[in-house]
């Protein structure tokens, strides 16, 4: 009888512990702490096309966007660590644990990294009102003959474009006016009328200007030239100490997400990457799809982490 009834409380135990770990047991959400019509907004839509075919259940996107994208961060940051809320985001997630000094979570510790997704290219350009500064040395050689004459757009403090911009002068010596903007379409409005002198721009968003000559390209922040732009220099051929400032995009969870779940997510999320669908609709954005393991994504984050700290620091750069 005692036999009897251990083995019925261990079917049962059994039975609960099978419950516990079941995933996916509801709808999940992918947490866009941006705006919709966004890259990362595109990337969320994309997967949540095609994952609940293979996890079994809905996956709906929740806009939560504010202050840099930090309040959708925090919401996902506090969220129950079961699988069942995500968040997509870009390298802006780790720019603004130094860019905020008072961050209610931390980038880098407070998430999981589940799995690297696409990357998306940043491209040097100038107006061709620069009359002398068609290769990165001009620009570096005409920035340093006129120290704080030139100047250059970001679509506002702290974003990829403004640290990227940081970045490469403090490793050529340049010293360029930065003029913010609320976004990209105001900035790029004025480098076309010759407001503005230069500015690192997506590449899907700076190359119709260029082929229609309206624009200078100088050089592409990634570490392989552009197949759309055979001709144009990375910023390492061209003479900088830099070798990536591309933005890299993807999908966190909850700090304390089960390994099984986020080993399984990676996997579906891959799965989806290589449909011929998304990589035309990230194509169209200028993305290219990208895959890795959860480690190997959360070494990226770890390394991006530092090095945006040092060039926020030596640029005594604040977004607060």
């Amino acid at each position: 009888m005692r036999r009897l009834f251990r083995s019925v409380v261990l079917s049962a135990a059994t039975a609960l512990a099978g419950q516990a770990f079941a995933w996916p047991d509801q709808a999940i959400t992918l947490v866009v702490p941006y705006t919709p019509g966004t890259g990362i907004d595109l990337i969320a839509r994309q997967l949540a096309a095609h994952l609940p075919k293979a996890l079994g259940q809905p996956v709906v996107v929740d806009n939560v966007a504010g202050a840099s994208g930090n309040i959708g961060s925090d919401r996902v940051a506090r969220a129950k660590p079961d699988g069942h809320t995500l968040m997509v985001q870009v390298n802006t997630l780790v720019m603004n644990k130094s860019l905020y000094k008072s961050l209610s979570y931390d980038p880098v510790t407070d998430f999981t990294p589940v799995a690297l997704t696409s990357w998306g290219s940043l491209l040097l350009v100038t107006n061709p009102h620069v009359q002398k500064a068609t290769t990165l040395a001009d620009l570096v050689a005409a920035a340093k003959a006129a120290p704080g004459k030139l100047n250059y757009a970001t679509p506002g403090v702290g974003t990829p474009h403004h640290l990227s911009m940081a970045l490469l002068a403090q490793t050529t010596g340049m010293e360029l006016l930065h003029v913010p903007y609320k976004g990209t379409a105001g900035a790029v409005t004025d480098l076309l009328g010759g407001r503005i002198d230069t500015m690192f721009l997506p590449v899907h968003v700076a190359l119709q200007h260029i082929q229609a000559g309206k624009l200078r390209a100088i050089a592409t922040g990634s570490p392989k030239r552009l197949p759309q732009l055979p001709d144009v220099p990375t910023l390492a051929e061209a003479g900088a100490k830099v070798d990536n400032v591309d933005m890299w995009y993807g999908v966190f969870a909850p700090k304390g997400t089960p390994a099984e779940v986020v080993q399984r997510l990676n996997r579906e999320i891959a799965a989806a990457l290589r449909q011929p669908e998304v990589a035309k609709a990230f194509d169209a954005q200028g993305m290219v799809p990208a895959t890795a393991t959860p480690a190997e994504f959360g070494a990226l984050v770890a390394r991006d982490a530092q090095r945006w700290a040092e060039v926020v620091r030596r640029g005594n750069i604040t977004a607060d």
